[in-house]
């Protein structure tokens, strides 16, 4: 198996190049396409995992249905006796193939799936986590380099200047360790990825053979060898992975144990070497905003043969930002910042002003500017050339005063920027004229199946929902809606079948459209399944609840149902229509709305229906408290004053429980 070629290096992580961030995006490019495919082939191993299962389950069944011939008695069956014993045996073989496939199945389950979410959830979600905390710490230590180049010179406050060092170094130490650490990572991840990638289909092919062993032996002969290599890969993988990472770990201790000094921005211990012809790292340049502001931005720099390069962070290459050769470079006093110096092109008409983040840099920055602009670099021994230059480029450290500045110039490689595109678009539909039917239901209507999906667009999304209600009238409402239920609670066992947007509320030809279209609609596209609910009707609202949780799904005002009706032939079905508003045109009373609700119960419709109308004759009586009284007296009662709906032998309002027996039996 080869070795991984391609790592990051732990000794540049602290010096954060543009071209170790270059090649940082690659891994992390790699990684997330790593993720993505990772995702893929758990979809694909999950789907192997349920056929095997489904057929583990399916062989099961076979072998029940092959034992159940013998229990039929046909009434031709004579002589069948053969038949049965021979379908006992296949039921027996398939009995033993059951248990191998189930078997089957577990194996594939622990050596094949679970090792790639393994990989998925503790290797690939470290890998975003630490690019998360090296992020956040490039972040602060960006934050906290702006605000040490911003220290002044002339005033100079030893008590700030010591705090921000120790700001810079804490962030400096904080960076250099999550990028550490988050390296180490992506360099192990080159390992695991491919360990990842051969364990599960290592797992599928063991389980696979341990399978057909006990059926034919021949087979795993044939695949011994080869699955023993792919072992043994896989443990060499695994040895280099251990060996790569106990490097690693060594390698970070030991960039890690140096003194607090190389953090440190201004704390520099080596002596400046005068002699360099070749130079990298970050400056500050100042950049005109204006007539007269000016802004730093801190960009990489670095020399390039005569020339002067500058790359932005992210950027894939550097671009030229001054030709070197010729140039002159001096030392500058500018807006109260140390160490800069400025850089003047042959002719004077083009210069840049550049600030150091350390003494050492700014004058090593100096010196390597002036050994290029007098071309060492073209000599044969640049390295002697520049020793003999050396005492004049130690002059052009001196600053100079503000009168003998140049004229200066602020070109900057990364003030370009792309510029927005914008994107408009229009379009109108028109409604054309319809036919009949149309005029009760728009065409292209949608339908909604579930009454447990979110509230539809049709529904005004404040009516209350998702509140435990006691079938028995024990609920946490206040006095005055218990007093006004406590009239009427009638529960009737319930199926939704679906509901739709219509265009009127005042015509019983609406309801009877929606249950045509719903139960058509259900036709078309196989739709079997229903929702069972208890549907409560009280002298204010109808509820629909939950049976197992007592949880309202959803509830109706009674003033908002404008129509109700059964099924003329069908008497199982009912439906009623509910009257909404829509606010989407500004109005403030809003358009009147309307949505059909279709349901299937296991008592008739009219039974539904004539109670629902008894709810709003009582809503309307209770105005009138002589009305009320008379309504009472002509309707029977319940021992506890509530209206008695249902016959004797269908069950009692004061029982619930025992209507919801008797219905489900219905």
């Amino acid at each position: 198996m080869p070795a991984v070629h391609h790592k990051l290096l732990l000794e540049e992580a602290l010096q954060d190049s543009p071209q170790t961030r270059s090649l940082l995006s690659v891994f992390e490019e790699d990684a997330g396409m790593l993720t993505t495919y990772t995702n893929q082939l758990l979809q694909s191993l999950q789907r192997v995992f349920g056929a095997q299962s489904e057929m583990g389950l399916a062989t099961e069944q076979l072998s029940k249905q092959l034992l159940e011939y013998e229990k039929k008695n046909f009434a031709l069956g004579k002589g069948d006796e053969e038949v049965i014993t021979t379908l006992q045996n296949f039921a027996k073989t398939v009995g033993e193939l059951n248990s191998l496939h189930s078997e089957l199945a577990n194996q594939m389950a622990d050596s094949m799936v679970f090792p790639l979410i393994q990989f998925r959830e503790k290797d690939l979600t470290e890998i975003s986590t630490l690019k998360e905390i090296f992020g956040i710490a490039t972040d602060e230590h960006e934050a906290a380099m702006v605000k040490y180049s911003r220290l002044p010179k002339k005033k100079e406050n030893e008590k700030l200047k010591s705090d921000l060092v120790k700001e810079v170094a804490y962030t400096r130490r904080k960076q250099h360790q999550a990028s550490l650490q988050y390296y180490c990572a992506l360099n192990a991840l080159q390992y695991r990825k491919r360990v990842a990638m051969l364990e599960p289909m290592l797992g599928y092919t063991q389980a696979q053979i341990s399978f057909f062993k006990k059926g034919v032996e021949l087979v795993s002969k044939k695949m011994d060898n080869f699955l023993s290599s792919v072992s043994n890969m896989t443990q060499n993988i695994q040895a280099q992975l251990d060996a790569e990472a106990e490097t690693m770990r060594g390698s970070q201790r030991e960039l890690l144990s140096v003194e607090d000094t190389v953090y440190m921005p201004d704390k520099d211990i080596e002596p400046v070497n005068r002699t360099l012809i070749q130079k990298a790292g970050y400056l500050n340049i100042r950049n005109k905003t204006g007539l007269v502001t000016t802004a730093w931005d801190r960009l990489y720099f670095f020399t390039q043969g005569g020339n002067l390069m500058c790359q932005p962070r992210g950027a894939v290459a550097g671009g030229m930002v001054l030709d070197l050769d010729n140039s002159s470079v001096m030392a500058v006093e500018c807006e109260d910042r140390r160490y800069c110096f400025q850089i003047t092109s042959p002719s004077g008409k083009t210069s840049m002003i550049l600030q150091a983040e350390s003494k050492r840099e700014y004058e090593e920055w100096i010196c390597t500017v002036n050994n290029i602009s007098r071309q060492i670099y073209l000599t044969d021994n640049p390295e002697a050339v520049a020793i003999r230059l050396n005492q004049t480029a130690i002059q052009a450290v001196t600053p100079i005063t503000s009168f003998e500045k140049r004229p200066e110039g602020s070109p900057n490689p990364d003030r370009a920027k792309p510029g927005g595109v914008h994107v408009a678009g229009s379009g109108s539909q028109k409604t054309g004229t319809a036919p009949e039917a149309e005029d009760l239901i728009a065409p292209g209507t949608p339908i909604q199946f579930d009454i447990m999906l979110p509230a539809s667009e049709f529904q005004d999304q404040n009516r209350a929902g998702g509140r435990r209600t006691n079938p028995f009238g024990e609920t946490d409402d206040d006095c005055s809606t218990e007093s006004d239920d406590s009239l009427l609670q009638q529960v009737f066992a319930v199926r939704f079948l679906g509901s739709m947007a219509v265009r009127c509320g005042d015509n019983q030809e609406v309801i009877y459209e929606a249950m045509r279209q719903v139960l058509a609609a259900r036709a078309i596209h196989n739709i079997f399944r229903t929702t069972e609910s208890h549907l409560m009707v009280t002298s204010s609202s109808l509820r629909l609840i939950d049976p197992q949780t007592q949880v309202t799904r959803t509830s109706f005002q009674l003033g908002e149902v404008c129509q109700f009706a059964a099924h003329q032939e069908n008497g199982r079905l009912m439906g009623f229509v509910v009257e909404g508003r829509d606010w989407s045109d500004g109005d403030e009373e809003g358009e009147p709305s309307f949505s059909a609700f279709v349901f299937e119960s296991n008592t008739e419709g009219e039974k539904i229906c004539y109670t629902i109308s008894l709810a709003k004759d009582i809503t309307e009586a209770k105005k009138d408290p002589e009305a009320l009284a008379q309504l009472m007296k002509n309707m029977p009662l319940t021992n506890d004053g509530k209206f008695l709906l249902l016959e004797p032998e269908t069950g009692d309002t004061t029982n619930p429980d025992g209507q919801e027996d008797s219905e489900s039996e219905a």
